[in-house]
């Protein structure tokens, strides 16, 4: 006779129909207040960036693209928005600034969020913005290239070299004060235009050389520049890439109604719970301490702020 504690296991199936009927903006809502309460006062880069759930197409419909914010300093996911089917991140971006509380720190976006708008709404909501600057703002491309040219002829920037995996980055950051050239009512608080010019060295490869654009509401130095944006990057390797290598993200093939936002906000709060973690001392890697909570009841109960009577 099976043992009557499994017989009323749910299934996979039943959290698969759980997930498909959650409201994902009430889920979010609470995941906000539980972030919230485990951070408190928060300091430095927030930055927000895209990512496509590659396999959640279903039929006609594209694949589901989520939206994150992400504290940089403490590795953390703050909240995440979904890009509507027929739109962009350009819509989505204010939607979850709004949601989150995003005085005194700095947002930094890649150039598809270089929107008056979203400067608008960081610089309203008590924040400072750091925005990509492209060619899809030709104007504002060529006004921060101008400037940075008449700067760098001044002074040398700041200098940085990163060598790790086999390959070497060289960068020169560089600054200057945007004033009057950027329209103060078309960029609300401009008050820095920066250039991070790097180069990637591997063994005997050199790439060419790759120059790209910043303006900030934020007086920046060129290091503090520097350091803006390579903490910005931290979303691609410490949120992103660990989302597809330890919880296989991109290889979900689930589909249906809610789930593929419900399902990406779930993993979020996993890795949230296991970088906030700090029962164990050790350099442990982010699989194994899961693996850990996986294996191990008092582990997991500790990592989850649970405690027996």
């Amino acid at each position: 006779m099976p043992d009557a504690s499994f017989a009323i296991r749910p299934s996979q199936d039943t959290f698969l129909r759980v997930f498909r009927v959650l409201d994902p903006k009430q889920f979010e809502t609470v995941f906000r207040r539980w972030v919230g309460g485990i951070v408190g006062a928060l300091d430095g880069v927030l930055a927000v960036d895209g990512k496509t759930l590659r396999r959640s197409a279903d039929g006609d419909a594209p694949p589901v693209h989520m939206v994150s914010a992400f504290s940089t300093e403490l590795g953390l996911v703050l909240g995440q928005e979904k890009v509507a089917g027929k739109s962009n991140e350009i819509t989505a971006i204010p939607e979850l600034l709004e949601a989150l509380h995003i005085k005194g720190l700095l947002v930094s976006i890649d150039a598809m969020g270089c929107q008056r708008e979203i400067a608008a709404k960081i610089v309203e909501k008590g924040g400072d913005y750091l925005l990509a600057v492209k060619g899809n703002q030709p104007t504002l491309h060529q006004q921060v290239r101008d400037l940075i040219s008449d700067a760098q002829r001044a002074n040398d920037g700041f200098k940085h070299v990163d060598t790790a995996h086999g390959r070497t980055v060289l960068q020169l950051s560089g600054v200057a004060a945007s004033g009057a050239e950027i329209d103060p009512e078309l960029w609300p608080g401009c008050k820095t235009v920066g250039c991070v010019v790097s180069q990637r060295v591997v063994g005997d490869k050199v790439a060419e050389l790759e120059a790209r654009y910043y303006i900030s509401s934020r007086s920046l130095s060129a290091e503090a520049l520097a350091k803006t944006v390579r903490a910005h990057w931290a979303i691609e390797n410490r949120l992103h890439w660990m989302l597809d290598v330890c919880f296989g993200e991109d290889d979900c093939m689930i589909r249906k109604d809610h789930a593929p936002q419900n399902l990406s906000l779930l993993k979020k709060i996993v890795l949230n719970l296991i970088r906030a973690d700090k029962t164990d001392t050790a350099k442990t890697s982010l699989r194994l301490k899961r693996k850990r909570a996986a294996w191990d009841d008092d582990i997991r109960m500790k990592m989850l702020g649970i405690h027996p009577l």
